[in-house]
């Protein structure tokens, strides 16, 4: 997806008795002159990464319209999680595939690439939109794509899919530039789940549906939950209705990076840089970072303004 946001936002953050703390949504416009409207709850100022993770977008259950044209990344990799509906995702490395519920698609960018998101028609759209910032050392690496539909499995009522890295002996084979979890689990009503966790990762508990308790705070729908490192244990409840929530962690990247638009760098001066870039290559410039489009895209999105004032690192 496209990132239309120039900047986080800064928001209340609740804590609670235990470790964690709560980090509300806001309401960010998403692809282009088409946009759908989504729930960010990262980067914001107060948190602006778990371990690798770098941006959470959150949308549906709504209409079955996303039109998301040809745009470009670099320096990271997207996550496409989607709880119903179906979307067909094309890339420059012709890659061409249809996302479904349950099963992840992750494209990495790393020196480059350019893709389009298009929903297909009769299905509700619900899912989660994620990226995951590149190390500095593998930040340049070869774009690609790769899919894995996990097995369910039934955890004592609760039903997980692990997506990324393992938890409750399940591990996908989907390799990442640093150690990750990603795992979709729906509890039954009332059911708490203690989630044996690596104490070097922190963790983040999106809330899909229902009410929860998690790392000692109490969250809704569309809030995500943070627990730092240092915990053995990551203990989610929920509440009379059940619940459904996206679970992600680990190691703290421990650099600093620069966001915009779709862009990672490490400095204002590379994002011009692939900005710049992207903006010949729609204008049909021989050189091919982001690489050869498509021929069935008939548009592609135009790289926004730069601010005023140049871009800051963050994490």
């Amino acid at each position: 997806m496209s990132n239309l946001e120039n900047a986080p936002a800064e928001l209340v953050c609740t804590r609670g008795d235990g470790p964690g703390k709560v980090l509300d949504w806001r309401e960010v416009p998403l692809g282009g002159p088409r946009a759908m409207t989504v729930r960010r709850t990262l980067p914001q100022r107060e948190q602006s990464l778990i371990g690798a993770w770098c941006f959470i977008d959150h949308y549906g259950p709504a209409g079955s319209d996303m039109r998301v044209d040809g745009h470009p990344h670099t320096g990271l990799q997207t996550v496409s999680w989607l709880f119903s509906g179906e979307v067909e995702h094309r890339d420059t490395t012709g890659a061409h595939a249809i996302v479904r519920p349950g099963e992840i698609n992750l494209m990495t960018a790393g020196s480059g690439i350019a893709h389009s998101e298009y929903s297909l028609p009769g299905a509700v759209m619900h899912g989660a939109q994620l990226w995951v910032a590149l190390p500095d050392a593998d930040r340049f690496a070869a774009p690609g794509f790769e899919h894995y539909a996990p097995p369910v499995v039934n955890h004592d009522g609760a039903r997980v899919l692990v997506f990324l890295g393992t938890l409750l002996g399940q591990t996908s084979p989907v390799a990442t530039y640093t150690p990750l979890l990603g795992a979709e689990i729906t509890l039954r009503p009332g059911q708490e789940l203690a989630l044996d966790v690596d104490p070097a990762f922190e963790h983040g508990v999106l809330v899909d549906t229902g009410d929860i308790t998690a790392a000692g705070v109490s969250a809704k729908a569309g809030q995500l939950v943070y627990q730092p490192t240092g915990a053995t244990t990551l203990t989610v409840g929920a509440g009379d209705d059940g619940a459904r929530v996206l679970v992600l962690g680990g190691v703290p990247l421990g650099e600093r990076i620069v966001m915009w638009w779709n862009f990672i760098g490490r400095s204002h001066d590379e994002i011009v840089g692939f900005r710049e870039q992207w903006q010949k290559e729609r204008a049909g410039g021989e050189s091919k970072q982001y690489g050869t489009f498509p021929e069935q895209w008939a548009e592609t999105l135009p790289a926004p303004a730069l601010p005023n004032i140049r871009l800051k690192s963050r994490g």
